[in-house]
């Protein structure tokens, strides 16, 4: 199984006639994901690909079925583009080893398996992935929920889901300072977790109140600090890596001890 996406989960892509858009587009269908519709406006009936082009995202969805989206939009419109895709009610931004990927994430390194994986940070999920490959540890879900002071969607959420998901036995977490998720995160899995969850938090020499690359990474009031955030999840029964490269191995150790 998987959370969110599987092989049949139809996606659109918004801006499939840019450079980014059609590149990144050709990658999903070469991994297997069903792109059913692109969203261009002013050239809705043509064709990319062979891949009808809407003028708006609501009637792409409509005509095709799709689900889910990758927004590939110029930076000054990209907030209407999300808009207009939570409106249509879509989901993007996520990887299921071996079915579908909707977003930038290089498919080679994923490895289908029963390790789920979520994380503020793309690049550190790239990294975290890479190990867990290479230590044969395969993914069953792997998906970033980004940095920004306001996410679409948050650690809770997609705990919920790897519990309920009989296929997925542990968990990777990966943070970042900055606001509170985490140590809601660690409140959750210490009240209705079951599963082995490892986590690795960025930003340990971060000054108070400068923006360390995302939105949402600042130390601001005291709030979402490094320290807090370890704390929280060590309390809860997490462990944590201490750097990035120990990431797949501190998941092996807490896998092996409970032999799962």
């Amino acid at each position: 199984m998987s959370i969110l996406l599987d092989k049949d989960t139809r996606v659109l892509v918004q801006g499939i006639t840019g450079k980014a858009g059609s590149f990144h587009a050709a990658q999903m269908r070469s991994y297997g994901t069903q792109v059913v519709a692109g969203v261009t406006p002013g050239r809705g009936g043509t064709r990319w690909e062979g891949v009808p082009i809407f003028d708006t995202v609501w009637e792409a969805a409509r005509e095709t079925g799709a689900t889910a989206t990758a927004i590939f939009v110029p930076a000054p419109f990209g907030a209407d583009a999300i808009l207009e895709a939570a409106e249509a009610g879509l989901s993007l931004g996520i990887i299921t080893p071996g079915a579908a990927k909707v977003g930038v994430m290089p498919g080679y390194i994923h490895k289908p398996g029963p390790v789920g994986v979520v994380s503020r940070s793309g690049t550190l999920t790239y990294e975290a992935v890479w190990q867990l490959t290479r230590l044969n540890l395969g993914q069953s879900t792997c998906l970033g929920i980004g940095g920004d002071s306001i996410p679409g969607t948050g650690f809770v959420e997609i705990l919920e889901r790897f519990q309920e998901d009989p296929q997925t036995k542990g968990v990777v977490l990966i943070g970042e300072i900055g606001g509170v998720a985490e140590e809601e995160a660690a409140a959750f899995i210490r009240k209705r977790f079951t599963k082995p969850a490892v986590a690795f938090v960025a930003g340990a020499t971060a000054p108070a109140e400068k923006r360390m690359g995302h939105a949402g990474a600042v130390i601001a009031q005291g709030q979402g600090t490094h320290a807090s955030k370890i704390r929280a999840l060590k309390e809860a029964g997490v462990s944590v890596a201490d750097n990035p490269a120990m990431i797949g191995q501190t998941l092996a150790r807490a896998l092996q001890e409970l032999r799962v």
